[in-house]
């Protein structure tokens, strides 16, 4: 299951995690966002351990959104040893997802 990141946990669950954090920003009128949101599920399942998923509903999270130059949802941020390492704008498939992450695994 994936993690709610909000600007109270960013720092602590993303920049401080020792396991890469993908991180999809989302909103609950998006349509593309609803169709990724299982993907994004299983993801967070296969890789429970190994890779930290997050949502950051960017409706509840403006600031956060805001920082990080969010203009078109769905967007997929991983960070790995706190700093920012890929962005993905879109629904993409699983595979394309995955490939953002899994060579630093």
């Amino acid at each position: 299951m994936s993690l709610a990141i909000t600007v109270d946990n960013f720092e602590s669950e993303v920049l401080g995690s020792p396991v890469p954090v993908l991180i999809d920003f989302w909103a609950p009128w998006c349509g593309p966002c609803k169709m990724l949101s299982p993907v994004i599920d299983q993801i967070a399942g296969e890789y429970e351990g190994r890779v930290k998923v997050g949502k950051v509903n960017i409706d509840e999270n403006a600031d956060l959104a805001d920082k990080h130059g969010i203009v078109s949802i769905p967007t997929l941020i991983l960070y790995n040893n706190g700093e920012l390492a890929a962005q993905k704008t879109g629904a993409a498939p699983k595979h394309d997802i995955i490939s953002l992450f899994k060579n630093l695994l």
